[in-house]
């Protein structure tokens, strides 16, 4: 079975660590303490198995068993049953991992089932055993331990994330092909970071509301999950923020694609237009070469029935007519603008 780590702890102390459920069940009744179970990606029959001993209802079970689960918090009868979605910010391939975190919180007992290397829950039971005082405060103080865990690892994919954002700005005026893809990618990442982050904090205001601060025990655990709230609004915040900076970076990015478009259609059309008049000039010229031409082509089929040949005139009146004929074309072409 994937059990990374259970134990019994009576006072906030560790005292005892058994090796499998039938032994966890015997030892928390004897001892009246506080059990601990720690699961990393285990498989039906095992989360089966940890429902059977512990009577976990069969709705939560069976979100446990589908997972990918939104975060949320659900309450069956005294056991708690909370979904979180933990990320860590994979420098390599610089992209967003979300994993998922299930807990189940009961009067005498914590259920965490890890499906994803984030977060470090070995941390947490280092730490919480690091302060009896607060471990004592029961499974609770497991709940809060956690919470804060996956609070606290969010503060690398939220730089992580601004740095990309930052290198993208740099990249909408280097006429980048693949900014736009980028830009894309990384708001549907942004997305997923909203959705991991936002429930937290209605979440976060109903455990609150759940421990009573009117018992000194529970107290300082308060104001301890207030101080994860106020982080998570600050994270939710910056993140929305993210989302609209990547918003108007896409809109910048078509702005500007529709501006080198327009630049390169006004170079074409200027092209076009160049090229239409050379076609006029060549055209008009044309025509003008080609009057004298007629003229000359005619006269020169040397006809015996051409009165023009022995005529003595016929040789200036054909220069004349293809002198005419040119200048009538040349002040024609010219007033429409071909010239």
């Amino acid at each position: 079975m994937p059990i990374i780590d259970n134990a019994i702890y009576v006072n906030g102390v560790r005292t005892a660590n058994p090796e499998n459920l039938d032994e966890t069940f015997e030892r928390l009744r004897e001892r009246h303490g506080m059990a601990w179970i720690g699961m990393y990606r285990p498989t039906p029959e095992e989360v089966k198995s940890v429902a059977d001993e512990f009577n976990l209802h069969h709705l939560a079970v069976e979100d446990t068993l589908e997972r990918h689960q939104r975060p949320k918090l659900e309450r069956y009868g005294d056991i708690q049953f909370i979904v979180l979605r933990p990320a860590r910010y994979l420098d390599a391939s610089e992209e967003v991992e979300f994993g998922e975190v299930h807990m189940f919180i009961g009067a005498d007992f914590a259920i965490t089932i890890r499906n994803a290397e984030s977060p470090d829950l070995g941390r947490v039971r280092k730490r919480l055993e690091s302060n009896p005082e607060l471990l004592n405060l029961g499974p609770l103080a497991i709940m809060y331990a956690v919470l804060d865990q996956v609070v606290d690892e969010y503060a690398p994919v939220v730089s992580g994330v601004e740095n990309d954002i930052d290198e993208i700005e740099d990249q909408l005026f280097s006429e980048d092909a693949n900014v736009s893809r980028r830009i894309y990618e990384l708001s549907r990442e942004v997305i997923a970071f909203q959705r991991a982050t936002q429930p937290l904090i209605g979440m976060l205001a109903l455990l609150r509301e759940r421990i009573t601060s009117d018992d000194p025990r529970t107290l300082e655990l308060h104001r301890d999950l207030r101080d994860v709230e106020d982080h998570v609004l600050a994270l939710v915040e910056r993140v929305d923020g993210f989302r609209t900076l990547l918003q108007n970076a896409l809109m910048v990015h078509a702005t500007l694609v529709g501006q080198r478009q327009n630049d390169e259609t006004k170079a074409l059309t200027e092209a076009s237009l160049r090229q239409a008049d050379q076609a006029k000039r060549i055209s008009s010229w044309a025509a003008i070469l080609f009057a004298p031409t007629l003229v000359a082509g005619i006269y020169g089929m040397n006809f015996k029935n051409m009165p023009e040949l022995s005529w003595p005139l016929g040789y200036p009146f054909a220069l004349t007519l293809m002198l005419a004929l040119g200048v009538v074309l040349y002040t024609v072409f010219k007033k429409v603008g071909w010239i």
